[in-house]
């Protein structure tokens, strides 16, 4: 089985309703009925249902399943009129603005329909910016409270590797956070491990990478990445972490015994933290195209309730696989 099929699997053991607001785009229907059809997540499609229907006249039937939410309930948006407002009042929202909003930005629709708890997460992105998609879940769903930044992972799938759980790791952060400063290298790492363990279902074990192992090198990008470590370590007590590694110390077991002798993370990690945006970018894609591994991501982590970019080239099997992950995200 798969990586997705299994995800898909764990997915149906406790199915959560997950908002797709981009229903203008073909893709999302042929997501939606393959998600439909395989049956691991309830859907809510944002649009006119006699409309998406009659265009998507073949797969009504299975469409049907989904629940279509629009603007035009009246009962409907004036909840989430109410709840914007309650939401951004500080920034001067009004209930006048709020309707302009709701009314003329699924994402927005979307995104309040996550935080009034009618759905469990969001997948976007096919026909937006990242940065609109990020605005929307920021704004109205917010960072979970125990999490001071929103950063992204991505889940790499190594065909041929004994590594980390049999091949598999998170790597983060790969898409969102240029450069962290220790603090916030130390929660990318606790979201990260929290993000493992909701995926895989076993044990995060998280290495702080560096160029350096415990030491052998001297600099002040290295002093970070040991100062977030403490700061990850005295924030979660119970998290096995460890830095600053080197790559192979972190995964490699004889390299990680000589390297870092008594570390309980060394030569056994599954969750890789790079110590800012350019090494995690390129290390991942230098996993995907060299170790043909596959990458599933960027999956945003640290929000009050998964919501997800896409990239706007991706294909219908790309936004299921997102959905799947993100409904194993949701609470």
């Amino acid at each position: 089985m798969s990586f997705i099929d299994t995800i898909k699997t764990q997915a149906r053991k406790n199915k959560k309703t997950i908002v797709l607001p981009e229903t203008s785009d073909s893709r999302t229907i042929e997501a939606a009925v393959k998600i439909l059809n395989e049956d691991f997540a309830e859907l809510i499609l944002i649009g006119e249902q006699e409309q998406i229907l009659s265009t998507y006249q073949d797969n009504a039937q299975v469409l049907k399943k989904a629940t279509f939410l629009h603007s035009s309930d009246t009962a409907l948006l004036d909840e989430l009129i109410e709840l914007l407002v309650k939401l951004r009042a500080h920034k001067g929202m009004d209930k006048s603005k709020a309707s302009e909003i709701l009314v003329n930005d699924n994402l927005y629709f979307g995104a309040a329909l996550v935080k009034a708890g009618r759905a469990d997460g969001m997948v976007a992105g096919a026909i937006h910016a990242t940065s609109d998609v990020l605005r929307a879940a920021l704004q109205i769903v917010g960072t979970a409270p125990d999490s001071k930044l929103v950063s992204s992972f991505f889940v790499m799938v190594v065909p041929q590797c004994d590594y980390g759980l049999n091949g598999t790791f998170v790597f983060s952060d790969c898409g969102l956070c240029q450069n962290p400063s220790a603090e916030e290298l130390a929660h990318i790492a606790l979201s990260s491990a929290k993000s493992f363990a909701s995926i895989m279902h076993e044990e995060p074990m998280v290495a702080m990478l560096s160029h350096s192992t415990y030491g052998s090198a001297k600099h002040p990008d290295v002093d970070k990445v040991v100062e977030a470590t403490k700061i990850a370590k005295s924030l979660d007590k119970n998290l096995k972490v460890d830095g600053e590694l080197q790559l192979d110390a972190a995964i490699v077991p004889s390299v990680g015994a000589s390297k870092a002798k008594g570390s309980n993370v060394a030569g056994k990690a599954n969750v890789l933290v790079f110590p800012d945006l350019d090494a995690g970018n390129i290390g991942y894609k230098l996993v995907q195209r060299f170790a043909k591994a596959e990458a599933y991501g960027p999956i945003t982590q640290g929000m009050g309730a998964p919501i997800n970019d896409l990239s706007r080239g991706c294909s219908a099997d790309d936004i299921v696989g997102v959905v799947a992950l993100t409904a194993l995200q949701a609470k």
